[in-house]
């Protein structure tokens, strides 16, 4: 299922509870659909929302409304209904707004290109914490809600971990020679995988391995599957399913042609991954038939495949991705912290 934005995306995410997915366009506009897997899906709303590209967005408060952010410093919250502007900070940040997650039930944290992470309480609308945690820009956060820790990336080749109990800046690894793109915790909060600009992965804990030409090109984007297994966006358009420990590539998956995968992100219900990419689409697949064949590919797992391994591999039987629709488009080494407890208690 696709749907054409007309213009470029940097963002999208699903309602938490129903057939609902938004997207953020360089225009500043914030768009809404209800998708169903039997009709063409159908714009429910279009918000000006920014002067500038919306280049962050989450639904918050069990999806009654949602928060966008912005390189014009500003955070918007949206009524999902009506599509009335329920609150705006204008001066939300000293720098364009990057990056925006969820938290609890009523805080979220916002990144800006500065290196900047805040803390908001959507119920009260105000800010709760102020962390100068990065030199660059904030990339990506995942938050381990067990721990109350928030784990951001930076264009300064940085991953930091945030204790948000103790409102502090817990521990920063050393600098990589690669800006980090993306993060997600795998392994039970053993392992953090992260994506670069060279298109590599680290991982972070105990070890880190490193190989890019195994896809072909870079490797921006991770969205967490299970406990094992990622589903990759690159720079080359392709989508692809790989295995941690043991890393390696199980099969490429989905494609939006040859232009780059700008954000990924999975239904309430888990049964649709949803992908943007410059091509100027939202594309809708249903996740089990792009896993079919996947389980076959897997190696039987034992303590084994959990040691720490500098290397990925690449099946040799992987099938050709799902095919999309071309459009045409005017587009758009690492070391661990000296702590061998980086992450722990993750």
């Amino acid at each position: 299922m696709e749907i054409d934005l007309e213009k470029l995306p940097f963002d999208l995410d699903f309602h938490p509870s129903t057939n609902i997915v938004a997207a953020g366009l360089i225009t500043g506009n914030l768009l809404l659909y209800r998708y169903d897997a039997e009709a063409t899906p159908q714009r429910l709303l279009e918000v000006n929302a920014h002067t500038e590209s919306c280049r962050a967005l989450r639904f918050v408060n069990e999806g009654r409304a949602i928060v966008t952010g912005s390189p014009d410093c500003s955070i918007l919250a949206t009524d999902v209904e009506t599509g009335a502007a329920i609150a705006r900070l204008d001066n939300s940040h000293e720098a364009a707004v990057n990056r925006i997650v969820n938290l609890t039930e009523s805080t979220i944290a916002s990144g800006d290109d500065e290196g900047c992470i805040k803390v908001w309480d959507t119920r009260q609308r105000t800010c709760c914490n102020t962390l100068h945690v990065h030199e660059e820009y904030i990339s990506d956060m995942t938050f381990a809600s067990d721990s109350m820790k928030l784990i951001g990336t930076s264009g300064d080749g940085t991953l930091s971990v945030c204790n948000l109990r103790s409102n502090k800046v817990q521990t920063r690894s050393e600098f990589s020679e690669d800006e980090l793109l993306s993060v997600v915790i795998m392994k039970n909060g053993r392992k953090v995988v992260c994506g670069t600009q060279s298109g590599t992965l680290l991982l972070y804990s105990w070890g880190f391995f490193k190989d890019c030409s195994c896809l072909s090109d870079e490797i921006i984007l991770n969205l967490k599957l299970d406990e094992d297994r990622l589903i990759t966006g690159s720079e080359n358009g392709i989508i692809s399913l790989v295995g941690i420990l043991p890393n390696r590539i199980i099969q490429p998956i989905a494609e939006h042609s040859e232009y780059p995968v700008e954000g990924l992100a999975f239904s309430h219900d888990k049964k649709i991954l949803g992908s943007i990419s410059h091509d100027q689409t939202l594309k809708l697949w249903n996740l089990d038939e792009l896993l079919l064949g996947s389980e076959n590919s897997m190696p039987n797992h034992s303590a084994a495949s959990d040691s720490d391994s500098d290397g990925m591999d690449v099946d040799a039987s992987i099938p050709k991705p799902s095919k999309g629709t071309k459009r045409k488009n005017v587009s758009k080494g690492s070391k661990l912290d000296n702590s061998t407890n980086f992450f722990a208690d993750m």
